[in-house]
């Protein structure tokens, strides 16, 4: 009971309010860059064929999610570094893209985490996406988003794309007469930026898909993190594994 007064008494009172730094932002771009590049180096196709063993137990079932931590955090914030991959088996890429692709449907396949969506432009296989995001552990946050995501083609079972932020505003009161948006970098600074990087093959009898998760938070308030931490570290990690099984149960459907 003591802690949920406490919990009531530091959101309510907007002691947990943060705003994102142009330095933070900086930090974070150049750590994206360097992710990218290093991406665009890789040996194999997928990473977890670097990986002694994970192939297979991907192909078994396992949805994999592992962090990888920054050698270093920017000033005022968090970055969260994740790989993750799932094996959906009996389909082939085509029906795996054609599935993402329907961001208009993403509602649909991403619930609950996903409240709304919508295909804002196509220009061939470059897409402008708006997506209401539900965060929501021990706090309720709805995010307001926009992102730019393009698809490329590389063989004719291998897939890969990039998803980069372009908006991320936290909402007050959603779905009430009451809601306004509040300006990007403002807020609770649960996600100030989220970007992915994506790729598919089909194999083995099915579609690999992997991903690359890369998102941007505020830091833990000093003498508050055996309460903040869950909150901040483990919702990306969540986000991560309901997309990869969402993702295997829509294109099972």
């Amino acid at each position: 009971m003591l802690r949920s007064i406490t919990f009531f008494f530091l959101f309510g009172s907007g002691a947990f309010a943060a705003s994102l730094q142009s330095s933070t932002d900086r930090f974070y771009l150049n750590y994206l860059d360097t992710v990218e590049k290093r991406l665009g180096k890789r040996e194999n196709f997928l990473l977890m064929d670097q990986a002694s063993g994970l192939r297979e137990r991907v192909k078994g079932g396992e949805l994999f999610v592992e962090e990888r931590r920054p050698t270093s955090e920017p000033p005022s914030g968090l970055i969260h570094h994740y790989e993750g991959a799932v094996f959906i088996p009996g389909v082939s890429v085509k029906q795996v893209i054609d599935l993402v692709q329907n961001y208009d449907q993403h509602k649909r396949y991403y619930s609950p985490e996903v409240i709304e969506s919508k295909l804002l432009k196509r220009d061939g296989n470059d897409f402008e996406i708006r997506l209401r995001l539900l965060k929501k552990k021990v706090l309720t946050v709805v995010l307001e988003t926009e992102h730019k995501v393009k698809y490329k083609q590389v063989e004719e079972k291998k897939w890969e794309s990039v998803s980069r932020s372009t908006k991320i505003a936290e909402v007050e009161h959603p779905g009430t007469p009451r809601e306004t948006e509040q300006a990007p970098g403002v807020g609770h600074g649960f996600v100030w930026r989220m970007d992915s990087f994506w790729r598919f093959l089909e194999a083995d009898g099915g579609v690999f898909v992997e991903c690359t998760s890369l998102s941007l938070s505020r830091d833990i308030p000093f003498g508050m993190g055996r309460m903040i931490r869950p909150i901040i570290a483990e919702l990306p990690f969540e986000s991560l594994r309901v997309v990869l099984n969402n993702t295997r149960k829509a294109v099972k459907r």
